[in-house]
């Protein structure tokens, strides 16, 4: 009676991660060995302010999610001693950023890999993903780009308009 139970239960966990994973925009794989109870505190808490979920399964529940949630690929080369994952649901580089800067201060845990839109991805791939700009620097970036022409012309019209209107002005005196 109780491994049925124990086995519902798994099986509830397996469909909760899959949702996460389709839900997420990027998943981050990381090997949290080695920091302490503060510091892992502090992480949580900078996860829930950028609205990422932290959390510590089983490798093979990971995998039985993945699998569930349409991941064809396998994610087991990342699934080595253990593990804690990042969901990211609205920043995609928001788990990637905020566990490099973990890395950086503690200088003891690592990027394993991950999934970004469902793809599975390196820790490098995951490593670049922490060192995009942020959606707002790169939402301004592309207004400004797109702005840049119409500045110009603008600046040109405006030129004119002063050329002519001096020349008009000279000639009527």
């Amino acid at each position: 009676m109780a491994n049925i139970k124990i086995i519902e239960m798994k099986a509830a966990l397996v469909s909760e991660v899959a949702d996460k994973i389709k839900r997420a925009q990027s998943v981050v794989v990381f090997d949290y060995r080695g920091l302490t109870v503060e510091e892992v505190t502090a992480l949580r808490v900078e996860m829930r302010k950028a609205g990422v979920d932290y959390v510590v399964l089983k490798n093979t529940i990971f995998e039985r999610a993945a699998r569930e949630a349409g991941i064809s690929e396998t994610v087991n080369n990342m699934l080595k001693g253990p593990s804690a994952f990042a969901f990211g649901y609205e920043d995609p580089a928001a788990p990637a950023k905020i566990l490099k800067e973990t890395i950086k201060k503690a200088k003891k845990c690592e990027m394993k890999g991950g999934l970004i839109n469902g793809i599975v991805s390196s820790a490098k791939d995951m490593d670049q993903l922490a060192e995009l700009p942020s959606r707002e620097v790169l939402i301004a970036r592309m207004l400004g780009s797109m702005m840049s022409p119409i500045t110009g012309l603008a600046i040109a019209l405006d030129q004119l308009r002063k050329k002519l209107g001096g020349e008009t002005e000279s000639a009527a005196e």
